[in-house]
């Protein structure tokens, strides 16, 4: 799948599980700012993948694309995140080859040339068969991302399934280690590959009759599909920090009404973007467990440091490489900048005191763990056994205040008094919701 496509449809099912069926046609092409047109081949894609990925949906489920996300409520990740994960670097020729070549070495140890008759007898009719060269060369990727391994030193070669492990677990052990990789690729980041195992395993307990897959262990619900969908661009993004390459993408703001931007590679049918066209040297990526957003950090030779919001990157190419001292140089200035971002705030250094208060006639104080584990660099201060002081120095308030109002009433901010004044100003509002005769008698 071409990249310009795979920024559409990221954005195409970013605006569909945010809006929940709220738009028309007309209206998701207007904010995606493409055709109907467009639009309906897109969704045609979609449908197609799913069901390759699928095929066990009714056909009630396989009528329309929010159906076919929502066949299972606890599944909703699977499909957002590997029907693009896995159509996004292959072109429909080398997922079919791919496939059979894997579905021949599951149980047994074949050759180069025996790998290409086998490919003959079940290619479909009116596709071109790959010669030996192509064969040499999937074998050699499928063996260096390990899903292969070869079975000699000697000449020609014979290589099998990469099964060692699954196949020397017990029923028990595979369910035990399913359900690990379940939990751990739904709380770590990134997820991607974890969810992609998880795929895996989920079809080798298939294919021992094993149904974990209808009862799982542990149920989750995840409802920031932009975390899941925006690690489309981590790899990218880490392999240019790694080799100290910058990055050329066209940049489209949150606050745009436009999620889209065609590539103009036609002449006469050249636009102006709604986009901006961005250079920066990639330093760190950041994630919000907050809002469960990605952020891109980078440095700009004529503004400095720049921040972006991942889910607006589309069309990243790589640039040229910047020496191991000028990089070496901005990560320090940039280190510094954020040495007091709660997230990626950048003002002035503000000191934040607030009081919490411990739950009562409770064996286990929630707050006091929840507040170590997500406090970051703040020290905490113990006042008596109702409530302990935690103190940080933060860069602004606007980032931290989100996390401190999650506490309700466990939590009173003392410093500074402007943030005070803001809750004090917005608990009343919340109280004045629920005075006596706010209530409308006519409901």
């Amino acid at each position: 799948m071409a990249r310009e496509s795979f920024d559409k449809e990221i954005q195409f099912l970013r605006i569909l599980a945010l809006a929940g069926g709220a738009y028309n046609r007309q209206q998701l092409a207007d904010r995606l700012g493409i055709s109907v047109h467009t639009y309906d081949k897109t969704l045609r894609n979609l449908k197609n993948m799913i069901e390759s990925l699928q095929p066990q949906l009714s056909e009630e489920q396989s009528l329309t694309l929010s159906e076919g996300l929502r066949y299972s409520y606890y599944e909703t990740a699977d499909p957002l995140l590997l029907l693009l994960f896995r159509g996004k670097s292959l072109k429909a020729s080398e997922s079919l080859r791919l496939s059979m070549i894997l579905t021949q070495l599951q149980h047994q140890q074949l050759t180069a040339k025996e790998l290409i008759e086998r490919c003959g007898d079940q290619f479909p009719d009116g596709e071109a068969l790959p010669d030996e060269k192509t064969i040499r060369g999937d074998l050699k990727y499928l063996e260096e991302v390990g899903v292969i391994v070869k079975t000699g030193a000697e000449r020609p070669y014979r290589y099998r399934g990469a099964r060692d492990l699954i196949d020397s677990l017990s029923d028990d052990e595979l369910l035990d280690l399913y359900d690990y990789v379940d939990v751990m690729s739904n709380t770590q980041l990134p997820s991607v590959q974890g969810y992609m195992l998880r795929d895996n395993l989920k079809r080798a307990l298939r294919n021992r009759d094993i149904a974990a897959h209808s009862a799982p262990a542990y149920i989750y619900k995840y409802h920031y599909h932009s975390r899941i969908l925006d690690e489309a661009h981590l790899h990218t993004i880490f392999q240019a920090i790694t080799k100290r390459a910058r990055l050329r993408f066209l940049y489209l703001s949150p606050k745009s009404s436009s999620r889209y931007a065609s590539q103009n590679t036609n002449p006469l049918f050249h636009r102006e973007s709604n986009g901006l066209r961005e250079s920066v040297l990639p330093l760190r990526v950041i994630y919000d467990h907050q809002y469960g957003r990605w952020y891109l950090i980078g440095h700009n030779g004529r503004q400095g440091l720049m921040k972006f919001r991942m889910e607006g990157l589309t069309q990243i190419e790589e640039g040229e490489v910047v020496e191991e001292e000028v990089f070496q140089q901005r990560l320090m200035e940039t280190l510094a900048e954020f040495e007091h971002s709660w997230v990626i705030d950048t003002r002035n250094p503000t000191k934040v005191v607030a009081r919490f208060f411990n739950p009562e006639d409770s064996k286990v104080n929630f707050v006091l763990n929840r507040v170590k584990a997500q406090g970051q660099w703040g020290t905490i201060t113990l006042e008596s056994e109702s409530s302990f002081l935690y103190e940080i120095e933060v860069n602004g308030t606007s980032e931290i205040k989100p996390w401190l109002r999650s506490f309700g009433s466990s939590c009173e901010v003392l410093q500074p008094r402007s943030l005070r004044q803001e809750f004090i100003k917005e608990w009343k509002e919340i109280a004045a919701y629920y005075e006596p005769q706010s209530i409308r008698e006519d409901i």
